[in-house]
């Protein structure tokens, strides 16, 4: 009875289940029977969970023919002993109770400290794996260069110094709050990774202190910190009648007050999210005024146009502000003055005007105005419908019919020079085939040494826009461009595998 009062102990001590601390003491007394009768012994040991008695046994299995004299036993013997034995079948003789010595009582209790650690581990882990997301409160335990340990009651979680806010100091027996955003098995136990810089701690933060995101009327969608500094978290109402940020803010600022004063004074500015790409970026360079928004999705970039006096407001000190709006809405943010904007869309326009001059054949008016109504290339103009080109106010169908023959006759003088070209790098006719690579784009392609298919197949997307330029293909243009290229491979593996095959 002695044996199961320590047993129940140990496990309310540790809290675990009693019966984890029974087996550990049962392996230990088995470890402690096998050194004084022998390790090789099939021996066990049994504790009984009511009255607390120690059986001590030794197994020997019934076989045919003996290999192991210590665990096995003949038919013939066994039947000696039990006359209803049969091939495997277990004899099973009492041993007498062991007389710990100072030795194999020591090593009795190594074994069940570790057994009973390793319980305590599995429950920490069981625990605390389903609490990942959570926010939790602790008491600092030891601080290690920077890395902080935290008693958590019935666990410790680690804190390391990029997990903790810039100038964020701990000492022995300080209370801390953080989030769990990892719980591992590692072989020194369950490590159970806590954060003060996650978006998500702040995301926790909000949801403790604004009611209105607890019972998912209002839904933050979007966070982005420079932790200790500046944040913007974007937030949405699913009821109209309910601001959003007004709701985060709280009367007098008392909720945004209370996650800042958390967070060690780090601003934060709360915007309302927009499924609208455009106005949800404008939101998110608040304080600062944006003037023109300029998308393009295919590549994820966003120029923003602002009044030069907001320059310096919109890309924030050390670029924190637009940094934090890119974050924010998964953008890449280009900000530039208006006069920036001028200047650079006089520079396109100067361009494209030289390239329809040198190509058509026509004088800086005509250029001039194919620019203003759009045309970027002469294959738009070549290949445009006549009547687009009729529209331009003082173009006849004379003028727009001649434009598009020059434009044509241009492309297809490029192209066939082009062609020459390519034959003088020589650049294969598999890769030429490819329908989707233009005579130009074939050149370039050579004198980048592409010069087969299996050369394209080698590339990756990127590597082949790069070679070709953005402005003549994108990136899923180029995977689909390799992936055809490389076609001819698994065909090529598919007939050997067959041919293998037949042949087997």
């Amino acid at each position: 009875m002695e044996l199961l009062q320590v047993a129940d102990a140990v496990a309310r001590e540790k809290n675990i289940d009693k019966d984890s601390v029974l087996d550990a003491m049962e392996e230990a007394i088995k470890k402690a029977g096998r050194s004084k009768y022998g390790h090789e012994h099939d021996i066990r040991a049994k504790i009984d969970r009511k009255s607390g008695e120690i059986q001590l046994t030794r197994y020997m299995e019934v076989v045919e023919t003996v290999e192991n004299e210590a665990t096995q036993v003949d038919l013939a013997k066994a039947r000696r002993k039990n006359p209803n034995a049969k091939v495997g079948d277990f004899l099973v003789d009492v041993l007498p109770p062991i007389d710990f010595g100072r030795i194999a009582a020591q090593t009795a209790k190594q074994v069940i400290v570790q057994k009973v650690r390793e319980a305590e581990r599995e429950r920490q882990f069981n625990e605390y794996k389903d609490r990942v997301g959570e926010i939790v409160n602790g008491l600092v335990k030891r601080v290690e260069y920077g890395n902080v340990t935290v008693d958590l009651g019935r666990a410790e979680g680690i804190m390391r110094r990029d997990d903790t806010l810039p100038r964020e100091h701990f000492k022995t027996g300080d209370r801390v709050r953080a989030y769990i955003y990892d719980v591992r098995r590692e072989p020194r136990g369950p490590q159970i990774f806590l954060s003060r810089t996650h978006g998500d701690f702040m995301r926790g933060l909000f949801k403790q202190e604004v009611p209105e995101i607890y019972d998912g009327i209002i839904e933050i969608r979007a966070v982005a910190r420079d932790p200790g500094s500046r944040a913007k978290i974007a937030v949405i109402s699913k009821d109209s009648a309910i601001d959003p940020v007004g709701a985060c803010v709280g009367m007098r600022g008392s909720r945004v007050q209370a996650v800042v004063g958390e967070l060690q004074g780090e601003k934060i500015d709360i915007i309302p999210w927009k499924p609208d790409p455009a106005t949800f970026v404008v939101n998110a360079l608040a304080p600062a005024e944006v003037t023109k928004v300029v998308l393009d999705e295919e590549t994820g970039k966003i120029d923003v146009v602002v009044p030069d006096d907001q320059l310096s407001l919109a890309i924030g000190r050390r670029g924190q502000n637009v940094r934090l709006a890119s974050q924010l809405t998964g953008w890449d943010i280009d900000i530039m003055t208006e006069a920036e904007e001028r200047e650079r869309r006089q520079e396109e326009i100067n361009s494209r005007s030289q390239l329809f001059m040198e190509a058509l054949d026509v004088d800086d008016m005509i250029a001039q105005l194919l620019v203003q109504e759009g045309f970027t290339s002469v294959e738009e103009i070549a290949f445009v419908d006549l009547s687009e080109l009729m529209s331009i106010e003082a173009f006849d169908e004379d003028v727009a019919g001649e434009l598009q023959a020059r434009a044509q006759a241009f492309l297809e003088e490029r192209n066939a020079q082009a062609e020459t070209r390519r034959k003088e790098l020589g650049v294969g006719d598999d890769l030429a085939a490819v329908e989707a690579l233009t005579p130009v784009m074939l050149v370039k392609l050579g004198e980048a040494g592409v010069k087969t298919l299996d050369d394209l197949a080698d590339l990756a997307g990127d590597e082949l826009v790069e070679i070709v330029g953005k402005d003549a293909m994108d990136q899923d243009q180029a995977n689909e461009i390799i992936m055809a290229a490389r076609a001819h491979w698994f065909a090529d593996a598919d007939g050997e595998g067959a041919g293998s095959g037949a042949q087997a």
